[in-house]
């Protein structure tokens, strides 16, 4: 059983930086495309960010674009976000996916393989 935890979460001042790790265990992570999501109360899950098997290919929401950065270790494991410049519009609680297929990631949420339980980001001054 392939299972995802988030960390890293907490409270930042706007204009601030959080790191989110996602560790992975119960599979091997090598071949599969990892994102970042984020959900509020009353709306849908949000894309954030993916980045392909291989750490080499990465994409991102409009509107973290410039500010967020996602990565992953040289054992394709845990992959990171890295989150700078932090608004009060980043608040919600980031979670990271994992799937075979980059594609679902981008467009197909509903269907990926694996989620993680979730970290909750507080942006407030």
């Amino acid at each position: 059983q392939v299972h995802l935890v988030e960390s890293g979460g907490g409270l930042v001042r706007p204009g601030g930086s959080l790191r989110l790790s996602c560790a992975g265990s119960g599979g091997t992570f090598g071949t599969y495309a990892m994102g970042w999501f984020r959900q509020t109360p009353g709306k849908e899950r949000e894309f954030v960010a993916t980045i392909t098997g291989s750490g080499r290919g990465t994409r991102y929401a409009g509107s973290v674009k410039g500010r967020f950065t996602i990565s992953r270790d040289n054992a394709k494991n845990p992959v990171y976000l890295q989150m700078n410049s932090l608004k009060p519009e980043d608040t919600a609680v980031y979670y990271c996916a994992a799937d075979p297929d980059l594609g679902r990631l981008y467009s197909a949420t509903e269907y990926i393989q694996t989620w993680g339980q979730g970290t909750a980001v507080t942006v407030s001054s």
